[in-house]
Order: structure tokens, then C-alpha cells, then sequence
């Protein structure tokens, strides 16, 4: 492996370029989605927790339904880019297995996460590598049904060769590890096994733990709360 980058990334990150609609938009925008019909959350409930939550929460919140309630196979195909839907690649069938590692997330349905950051400046750093620096940076990873929240709310956080990876989603293996498998969210190119009429589409894929993309940052986030 190259050695390991040098630069160190800061806690501070500007959400000004992808500001978040206030929380009850975000919360009709789901529901306008059918997020609610597709996984069998309550629509009421949705609203009601958003309108609760909105007069406190700080800016930059990103309303976002629990894995349990809300997997990454029901949440991926309802993202968008240019009138084409989202997807995962088809050798990870296994996608909702990858479950919260090192985070901890508030009980219930709903809940916030707090200034998401697409995390840029670990470009061309592998998750290995990535994982201390955003800990010592004072940030969380991101678990890929987040990813998925933040584009659902803004698409174009998703930009050709600056796409994000979602490493706080880790797949257990017996014994105690975990599958090399990380997920990410990017831009597919049609290529392949996604076929061409997918180029341009969101796509939910996997990069190994310690390979490094330079198109690839890491999503992070301040912390989560109820």
C-alpha cells in the first residue's frame, strides 16, 4: 500500500454550498417519495416527529428514518439524477446486512444527524486510513441509509468525481470481523454489469476497506439526536 496521506482534515465543514429545507419539508418530501408506503412507517408519525423536533434542532439537521425501519434496498431506488433512478449493483444483494458500526443511534423511527459533510479532503484516503482522521476531527461516519437521506433531500450532493463513501455500515463476518466490502454512493458510468441505460444514474456500490478512490471523500456527520 502507498503511504498513507499527510494532510489532516478539519472539524469545521460549510454546509452553505447544500443548505437543508427545514425539517417539515424534509418530512413532506419523504412522504411525497413514499418512503412511508414502501417501508411501513406511519406518515403522521413522520410529521409529527419533524414538526416536534424543528423549533430546536440546530441548521443543517438531516431528518433521517432508522435502517430497521427504513432499509438501503427500499431507500436506494427512489433516488434521482437527470429523470434516472437509483439502484445497487447487483453483487451486493446482501445490502441491508450492513448494519451501524461504532455509531450509536437514538431509539425510535426518526431522528436527526447534524451537518452532514460529503468530506472532499479524504479523497484518495482509504476507510482504514479515513476513519481515525474524521474521530480525531471530532466527526462520525455516515451509514449508507444517511447517504441516502442527504440526496433524497438534495440530489445534487451527488456530483461526477465527487462522490462519498458511507464506512459507519460494515458488514459482520462470523468471528468477529467484518466483510472488506464498504459501501459508497456514486455516479454510475454505465459500464458493465449496470448496463448503459443506468449511465448517470445514483448508484449504491462497494470499494474495498483499505483501497484508496480519488473521486471517492467519506460522508460524516456532527452527531445524531432524537
Amino acid at each position: 500500500m502507498p503511504d498513507a496521506p499527510t494532510s489532516t482534515p478539519s472539524a469545521a465543514t460549510d454546509p452553505a454550498p447544500f443548505p437543508l429545507p427545514p425539517l417539515t419539508d424534509q418530512a413532506e418530501r419523504l412522504i411525497a417519495l413514499g418512503v412511508p408506503a414502501l417501508t411501513g412507517i406511519d406518515a403522521g408519525e413522520l410529521r409529527a416527529f419533524a414538526e416536534k423536533a424543528a423549533p430546536g434542532a440546530p441548521a443543517g439537521s438531516l431528518l433521517a428514518v432508522h435502517p430497521d425501519a427504513a432499509p438501503a434496498s427500499a431507500l436506494a431506488p427512489l433516488l434521482s439524477l437527470a429523470g434516472k433512478p437509483g439502484f445497487v449493483v447487483v453483487d451486493m444483494e446482501d445490502v441491508d446486512a450492513f448494519a451501524p458500526q461504532g455509531v450509536e443511534l437514538p431509539e425510535g423511527p426518526f431522528y436527526l444527524l447534524h451537518a452532514p459533510d460529503r468530506g472532499d479532503h479524504l479523497g484518495n484516503w482509504s476507510p482504514e486510513e479515513a476513519l481515525p482522521a474524521l474521530t480525531a476531527a471530532g466527526r462520525t461516519p455516515l451509514l449508507l441509509t444517511e447517504g441516502i437521506h442527504w440526496l433524497l433531500q438534495r440530489p445534487e450532493v451527488l456530483e461526477r468525481n465527487k462522490c462519498f463513501m458511507t464506512i459507519a455500515s460494515r458488514l459482520p463476518k462470523p468471528g468477529g470481523t467484518f466483510d472488506a466490502r464498504t459501501p459508497a454512493i456514486w455516479i454510475s458510468n454505465g459500464t458493465g454489469r449496470d448496463g448503459k441505460e443506468r449511465k448517470g444514474a445514483p448508484k449504491v456500490g462497494w470499494c474495498w476497506w483499505n483501497n484508496r478512490h480519488t473521486w471517492l471523500g467519506f460522508g460524516s456527520t456532527t452527531g445524531r439526536s432524537s
